[in-house]
């Protein structure tokens, strides 16, 4: 049994212009569509150092038909924090990370199988930049999360004598709609989000890396379950005298409301070891937005919603509600990947960068970053580490990274993507806050054993 830990020191980060734009109700129009017009943009830097650890307890038994059965527990803590409102991060609750089967050479083939929760996330360049505690299929850029499915695939090699060539037929279940977290939450009947493509290792060995990939998200909600706080800034929306307890805020859930369509990923990655330990890899991959024209409260896919204002039955509120999506057409995006790694005194020196254009939109959500996924930014990121090995099992990592955030929606494949710098100029409108830059400088302590 396979066991490691990763102990997070330390990790200071700052958010400059942190803004956030409101609505000015006198120009919504009674019975017809909603007109918006922005009247305040408010801004702050922020800033904090926080101390977390990180546990993972993995397991793989072997048996003699080329069966597999791994397994993985991973636990992710804040140092003081005391509530449970993060996905990865929370409290103190070990979760299910991985749990799957897998079969090799199927009855003496060149067929495999593997079902279970599959290892779909931590790609070749997490294992780069990692000190190579990681592992995983994709290569991190356009897919990087949890999911549950299958994949049936056929080793090409010993037909094209091409060092691990390897095809992948993948399934997997993003959200079951009718168990669990699905439609239990609400009253909308719900598609289960869905994951189908194909993975293709054009050549693999031990140095050499060069993976393409083609998948389709079928689908996608426009939320998922959780619990967030709600903006002081609306509380009188749904209590009097809020100002009697400016403490005081709501904890809240917005479950999903409608599925707004699906979403394209592609993908080319290569990396390469030299003989002197240098290290370069790099990806290039392109997302497509397929709206439906459906649309919840914070936007359709791709794009703004369009809500339909009436009043209430007694006639003394305004009530919007949203009634389909501003823009139904299909939105490209792309994003780029490379990195460097070389040896250094005691260890290694690397530098990554990576950039997303305005409808770069991947779904790679299980990476815990302090300010969230670099790979999903909609904009510039830069990120230089020393990685200095102190044992075979102990290593200590110090690094930074500074994010230049060129539109809004990072992450999100809901809502029209913005320009900040036209957020900040209050001529864009951004029902939740925007991010302009910020950076995270860090340090790690790792222990493998």
């Amino acid at each position: 049994m396979k066991k490691f830990a990763i102990l997070i020191l330390c990790g200071l980060f700052i958010l400059p212009n942190f803004s956030f734009a409101g609505f000015d109700s006198d120009k919504f129009s009674l019975g017809g569509e909603l007109i918006t017009s922005v009247v305040s943009v408010n801004s702050d830097d922020y800033e904090n150092i926080e101390y977390s650890s990180q546990l993972r307890l993995g397991m793989e038994v072997k048996s003699d038909n080329n069966m597999v059965f791994g397994g993985q527990l991973y636990g992710y803590k804040y140092m003081g924090e005391l509530d449970q409102t993060f996905d990865k991060t929370n409290f103190d609750t070990l979760r299910l990370e991985r749990l799957h089967f897998k079969w090799w050479n199927i009855l003496d083939s060149n067929f495999n199988y593997s079902i279970g929760r599959r290892p779909f996330f931590y790609g070749q360049a997490m294992v780069v930049s990692n000190d190579g505690i990681y592992s995983g299929t994709p290569y991190r850029t356009p897919s990087d999360f949890n999911v549950d499915g299958a994949t049936i695939g056929y080793f090409l090699e010993p037909l094209t004598d091409i060092k691990g060539m390897n095809v992948r037929l993948c399934y997997g279940l993003g959200i079951e709609e009718e168990w669990g977290n699905g439609t239990r939450a609400t009253d909308k009947n719900l598609e289960g989000a869905k994951l189908a493509g194909i993975s293709f290792d054009l050549y693999h060995d031990d140095k050499t890396l060069i993976l393409a990939s083609f998948f389709r998200a079928h689908d996608i909600n426009d939320g998922f379950n959780g619990t967030s706080a709600f903006p002081t800034q609306y509380a009188t929306l749904f209590a009097q005298d809020t100002e009697k307890f400016p403490t005081f805020n709501f904890a809240t859930r917005y479950v999903p409301t409608t599925t707004i369509g699906d979403i394209i990923l592609i993908d080319l990655n290569v990396s390469h070891e030299f003989e002197s330990g240098f290290v370069l890899f790099g990806s290039i991959a392109m997302t497509q937005l397929r709206p439906n024209g459906k649309a919840g409260m914070f936007g359709g896919m791709g794009s703004d919603a369009v809500f339909q204002v009436t009043l209430s039955e007694d006639g003394s509120e305004i009530i919007m509600s949203p009634a389909y999506s501003e823009n139904n057409d299909h939105q490209e995006g792309y994003g780029v990947y490379v990195g460097m790694q070389i040896p250094a005194p005691m260890g290694k020196f690397g530098l990554e960068y990576n950039y997303g254009s305005k409808y770069w939109t991947p779904i790679n959500r299980i990476q815990d970053d302090v300010l969230g996924n670099k790979l999903a930014t909609r904009g510039h990121v830069g990120e230089a580490y020393y990685i200095l090995n102190v044992s075979q099992a102990a290593s200590i990592k110090i690094g930074a990274i500074y994010y230049d955030y060129e539109y809004s929606g990072s992450g999100s494949p809901v809502g029209k993507p913005k320009k900040i710098s036209d957020i900040e100029d209050g001529a864009e409108y951004s029902l939740l806050p925007v991010v302009d830059t910020a950076w995270d400088a860090y340090a790690k302590i790792i222990l493998t054993f």
